[in-house]
């Protein structure tokens, strides 16, 4: 049954003033309830990676007991409402161990994603290919964006080296090829523009004439807007209705942003737009909510800070360093603040997620069909140890992972490319090898 009073493409996009607005999934493009699929009429499988820096206090981070999660430990107690969401897995070595802790902080980002021990070198970069851009090659040639890679801080405020390193493996977990590091986009109205601006010119001035002039991007295609309307059914004028007002309340945050930010700081040598953290990172989750929602991609990579972060959380009451505190040495009080941080990050994650679970696609939400991993590449931040790396895999990979709520432990020496391999296959882009993988991980 097609509950739509009138079939339009799937490919519809609505155009303005600098703008094409691309539609989200609704009845009238497949049939009811179908959700996004693929070329064989399965539902689409998203796949995403956030990554948190310098390690997570694991003793605060790890369930007590293996098996169904009976009670949340406190780094990931704000995650309660999604524990059957998820499986927190124990036990994966990220890369081998190294003598003392030079390139501890390069090292984890480079192979967190590729399995490749970086090339030490203070300005050229080799490592792997990371297993987002691996999914990504596939899933583009049905996108308009082969894969989105979002960031809270600009990569270009650190250059140079980091312990004989190039500063280039901190600030990116994605590698198109071993020598193509991908850039993060921290500015929310960068990746606003990404997403929405017109495709079809470079010429930047009738989208900055937008911004100058302070117009929505809903404001340039409301004729489209009310014409479409008028064809849709009931259920789809909703759908529509609610994505497009979604799409206002960023416009608006993202412009409060940019006057709050020519306002409180004209003297500071900071980039237009960008918003305190908290209210960055809810940013970037809805805008990548968005971009799943209207499938112009389907791969995503999000650092909620650079790796060797020194961002404060005055928010929470520290204003020490994030990484100073994560060489805790030993010190308690400077442990449970970095888990407070820890915590805190998890939290902004839960948001992220409530966004992905509350916007439906087909019989279930976007977070029914996805896969993600949130975590870091540093277990122990203070020593900087690879090893026993902080994973939480989220998301019901379109009904490929069911037995969720639980904490699995991996043999020892497993390696966390063995992860990525697994979910490549759960996604529908298996490879034989990921770098150092040996195999794949039972989530069964």
């Amino acid at each position: 049954m097609m509950i739509f009073k009138k079939a339009i493409p799937r490919r519809t996009f609505l155009r303005g003033l600098g703008a094409t607005l691309a539609l989200p999934v609704m009845d009238a493009m497949v049939p009811a309830f179908a959700g996004t699929l693929d070329t064989a009429g399965k539902p689409v499988t998203r796949l995403a990676y956030v990554y948190v820096p310098n390690g997570i206090m694991m003793d605060q981070w790890t369930p007590s007991n293996v098996g169904a999660i009976t009670e949340m430990p406190s780094v990931l107690k704000k995650l309660e409402a999604f524990k059957d969401q998820f499986t927190v897995v124990s036990g994966l070595d990220g890369g081998p161990i190294i003598e003392g802790m030079g390139g501890g902080h390069p090292r984890a980002t480079a192979m967190w994603l590729t399995g490749v021990d970086p090339k030490k070198s203070d300005h050229d970069v080799e490592t792997g290919i990371s297993v987002d851009q691996v999914a990504a090659r596939e899933f583009g040639k049905q996108t308009q964006l082969a894969s989105l890679e979002l960031g809270i801080e600009n990569a270009a405020e650190l250059v140079g080296a980091i312990s004989g390193y190039a500063a280039a493996y901190v600030n990116t977990i994605a590698w198109k090829t071993p020598t193509t590091p991908l850039p993060v986009e921290h500015q929310p109205r960068a990746v606003f523009e990404r997403l929405f601006g017109d495709g079809d010119t470079t010429d930047p001035v009738s989208a900055l004439a937008r911004i100058q002039e302070n117009r929505s991007l809903l404001d340039s295609v409301s004729r489209d807007v009310n014409r479409l309307l008028g064809d849709l059914g009931p259920n789809d004028q909703l759908k529509l209705t609610q994505y497009l007002d979604a799409i206002r309340d960023i416009e608006r945050r993202i412009q409060m942003a940019e006057q709050s930010t020519v306002k409180e700081m004209p003297r500071m040598d900071r980039p237009v737009g960008i918003p305190a953290y908290d209210d960055h990172a809810k940013l970037m989750f809805d805008l990548w909510a968005l971009a799943w929602q209207t499938d112009l991609t389907r791969v995503v990579t999000f650092m909620m800070a650079r790796e060797k972060s020194d961002l404060t959380y005055p928010q929470i009451g520290i204003n020490e360093s994030h990484h100073s505190l994560s060489h805790n040495r030993g010190l308690q009080e400077r442990m449970d603040l970095t888990a407070q941080i820890n915590a805190h990050q998890a939290g902004l994650f839960a948001y992220g997620l409530e966004r992905l679970r509350s916007t439906p696609d087909g019989d279930g939400s976007l977070l029914d069909h996805s896969v993600i991993v949130y975590g870091s590449g540093m277990g122990d931040g203070d020593l900087h140890t690879q090893q026993a790396l902080p994973t939480l895999v989220v998301g019901g990979g379109s009904g490929k992972l069911k037995n969720r709520g639980r904490h699995i432990v991996v043999a020892k020496n497993t390696p966390f490319a063995n992860l990525h391999r697994t979910l490549l296959d759960v996604v529908g882009t298996p490879i034989d090898t990921l770098g150092d993988s040996k195999g794949t991980v039972d989530l069964s």
